[in-house]
């Protein structure tokens, strides 16, 4: 298919600045794909849909607060420095994103907070606006990694073009994140609270969870009409033994397996063998899905509202069919849903 292809008119205040008061509260679209039909509900309602035995399968990755802001020395020109990966923890070394660019050579010393408390030398150039940066901390990594968390901020996607506030730090996280590592939230998470998923799990539903530390592939535009061309960024991934049975064994008792969110999907993806079973997996995946393609594993997702020409918007698109889905995506717009981060969700079933 063709980037074109996935254009729509998305109103700018449909884009949601802040998420519902409460997380399980969000507007529910629910897409039919057996006779491609749509019901609007609220997120709750999810209990309506699944029964005894089904199995949700959640992306336990944990958002860091990866900008930084700082000053250049000499200069103190103020520059921005977006966190992508660590590279080696003892050397401090971190694959970046910098803002101004131009302004950030080899060379130069980066100083962030009030009291100059961390220094970052840069070291490489990897592309137009990435750079390598060595930290200069003499403490225990331990140190090193509560001063990153003091200084950073929230990742909150710039789009949603407002201050960044405390409560992001909560808010743009899942209530069951655990590892460290992603600079992009599992949106489709967001909408689960601990109330549902204690009822979720009265009506026998079981959990089941992957990590896939979201990166900003997902963001950075595509600059390719032919989408056969485009290269996904890779992400580091790991799926374990336990919960492998889990979802292996909700498949061999025909039980439905929920795919919680587009990167949750991309996992379980990346691991499916050609029986339709998923095999433990520690790694890193670039997988890219548009339509059409055919999926081993999960019967049914949760996915947010997506912007036009997204990867998300995409590996949708293929799951719930691409004229399905454009349809419902109009009749998203026309009812009000609200789109991004933190807005409303779809059940694809």
């Amino acid at each position: 298919m063709k980037l074109s292809q996935f254009r729509f008119n998305l109103p700018q205040n449909l884009i949601a600045s802040y998420p519902t008061k409460n997380r399980d509260e969000s507007r529910l679209m629910v897409l039919h794909r057996k006779d491609q039909t749509i019901e609007h509900v609220i997120f709750k309602d999810i209990l309506e849909y699944f029964k005894d035995g089904d199995v949700f399968v959640l992306n336990n990755t944990k958002v860091f607060p990866a900008r930084l802001y700082g000053e250049k020395e000499k200069t103190g020109a103020k520059i921005e420095v977006f966190l992508l990966r660590e590279l080696n923890r003892e050397s401090r070394l971190w694959d970046v994103l910098v803002d101004p660019a131009r302004k950030i050579r080899i060379g130069n010393k980066l100083y962030f907070g009030e009291d100059e408390s961390l220094v970052a030398e840069v070291i490489d150039n990897t592309t137009s606006r990435g750079r390598t940066l060595r930290f200069l901390f003499d403490g225990p990594y331990e140190e090193f990694k509560k001063t990153i968390q003091s200084l950073g901020k929230t990742p909150l996607p710039k789009i949603h073009d407002r201050p960044i506030e405390p409560e992001d730090a909560e808010r743009y996280q899942t209530i069951f994140a655990k590892h460290e590592g992603a600079i992009a939230a599992p949106t489709a998470g967001m909408h689960f609270s601990r109330e549902l998923m204690k009822r979720l799990e009265l009506i026998g539903v079981s959990f089941a969870e992957v990590t896939l530390h979201a990166g900003m592939g997902n963001f950075r535009n595509i600059e390719v009409e032919d989408l056969t061309k485009h290269k996904m960024d890779s992400e580091e991934m790991i799926l374990d033994q336990h919960n492998s049975n889990i979802i292996n064994d909700a498949k061999s008792r025909r039980s439905t397996v929920l795919s919680v969110g587009t990167t949750t999907m991309k996992a379980l993806e990346t691991t499916v063998n050609i029986n339709g079973k998923v095999v433990p997996y520690s790694g890193w995946t670039n997988k890219f899905i548009f339509p059409p393609y055919e999926f081993g594993l999960a019967d049914s997702m949760i996915t947010n509202f997506h912007l036009p020409k997204s990867p998300m918007m995409m590996l949708t698109a293929a799951f719930a069919d691409y004229d399905f889905l454009m349809k419902a995506y109009k009749e998203a717009v026309a009812q009000k849903y609200r789109f991004f981060t933190y807005g409303d969700a779809m059940l694809i079933l």
